[in-house]
């Protein structure tokens, strides 16, 4: 089931240091042995629908799960890292994406079930 690596970095006040720039050069070299592929970066256009969003997102897909932790943790990606986090803020996690054929209505119909079935506490 592919996973993804999503990255919510807030963009500084200034440039964008030599330091990460050379990160966003680097990066992919650490990516592919992985087959990770960015499928947001930054996203030149944005349209907020709702609350506010000043932010930069980035959006990279792993064939597994194990595959986006196994480079996230890699030595490759550790080493270039700090490029990173020592000039933009941000948070970084790892999710599962759903399977293929995934309904959400079946996902609900299956929590009202076990919230009917749950005690009254």
């Amino acid at each position: 089931m592919t996973a993804y690596a999503i990255a919510h970095l807030r963009r500084p006040a200034a440039d964008l240091p030599d330091e990460v720039l050379d990160y966003m050069e680097r990066i992919q070299s650490t990516l592919d042995p992985y087959q990770g592929r960015f499928l947001v970066h930054g996203a030149p256009r944005t349209e907020v629908l709702e609350g506010t969003f000043d932010q930069a997102l980035v959006i990279i897909g792993f064939p597994t799960f194990d595959q986006a932790r196994d480079w996230y943790h890699s030595t490759a990606y550790q080493r270039l890292l700090p490029q990173r986090t020592d000039h933009l803020d941000g948070d970084c996690l790892l999710v599962d994406g759903v399977p293929p054929g995934y309904e959400a209505a079946a996902t609900a119909a299956a929590i009202r079930e076990a919230q009917s079935a749950a005690p009254d506490t």
